[in-house]
């Protein structure tokens, strides 16, 4: 049994969940996949994947397992790429996570800059506004905005998102078009929460140091970035979001920025990734590329 393949097999798997589309990116038949993960079990003599009808789980051995085999095929890669210079010579699969908004503004519309430079890549994208698990889903790096938790990851700064304040034409015809954060109590906004039924906190602005909330009304809460300002075109509310984010609804005029002095904390960004001595190189280079293009946006 080549103990290589069977272990590149086994991680397809459980980051698919599902033999059969884990057959399907390997080019491989589902029984060949399904024998050499059974191979694999038998030789350690542990069970590593819960089997069902509709998924397949990984197993508390099967967890560890899967973070040694990703150090491991990691290490095996640097090891095979280490004398090769060239951006061609890269290759290989890259699993990246970020929100939606991130995905659609900024990296989707210039990825294919990355891909002519680094052709032999291959880009998995996840867009979510919620927070992935980077080791055990099995990401190489994933786009944060916001302060980071301590979770023993990586993290390498790339600068602050600048936050403005929008509202909708048809919402300030209606309700009118507020000067200072003490008019907010007749106002609405739409409120974001990655966890809904969390308490939504309210208008945020800095003055000088000290950061004030402004209680307000609003009967919308989402757990999406682009729904976010969707709503808020839409008429249901202010919204206070990444400049990034909306600057193309800004320039069209179906947003328009209000209370300019009056903004909260520009927003850290950053790259996380498990682990910086088995960093990939094709990780580097999609990490040094999205400091590259987030720059403009960045202050």
């Amino acid at each position: 049994m080549d103990k290589i393949q069977s272990m590149q097999v086994f991680v397809r798997v459980a980051e698919l969940s599902n033999f059969t589309r884990a057959a399907e990116s390997l080019n491989m038949p589902k029984g060949s996949v399904s024998r050499l993960v059974q191979q694999l079990e038998t030789q350690l003599s542990a069970r590593l994947l819960h089997r069902s009808t509709r998924r397949v789980q990984l197993t508390q051995d099967g967890q560890v397992f899967y973070a040694r085999c990703k150090e491991l095929l990691a290490n095996m890669d640097e090891l095979e790429n280490m004398f090769h210079t060239h951006p061609a010579t890269l290759s290989g699969r890259l699993r990246v996570d970020m929100s939606v908004a991130m995905a659609r503004d900024l990296v989707l519309p210039r990825l294919g800059e990355f891909l002519n430079r680094y052709p032999a890549i291959e880009i998995e994208l996840s867009s979510t506004d919620h927070r992935v698990d980077v080791v055990r889903e099995g990401f190489d790096c994933v786009v944060r905005v916001g302060t980071l938790k301590d979770s023993g990851l990586i993290a390498r700064p790339l600068g602050h998102f600048t936050i403005v304040n929008c509202a909708s034409p048809a919402y300030l015809q209606r309700y009118g078009t507020p000067d200072h954060p003490d008019q907010l109590a007749q106002h609405a906004m739409v409120h974001y929460e990655q966890t809904l039924g969390a308490r939504t906190s309210g208008f945020e602005y800095l003055d000088g140091k000290t950061l004030h909330i402004v209680k307000t009304g609003g009967a919308v809460t989402v757990n999406s970035t682009e729904t976010y300002s969707t709503a808020c075109i839409a008429g249901l509310g202010i919204i206070q979001v990444p400049l990034i984010g909306v600057s193309e609804d800004l320039a069209s005029g179906r947003l328009v920025q209000i209370l300019r002095p009056f903004v909260p904390p520009p927003m850290p960004v950053s790259l996380v990734y498990p682990h910086r001595l088995n960093l990939s190189r094709r990780a580097k280079a999609f990490m040094d590329w999205m400091s590259e293009i987030a720059q403009p946006y960045l202050k």
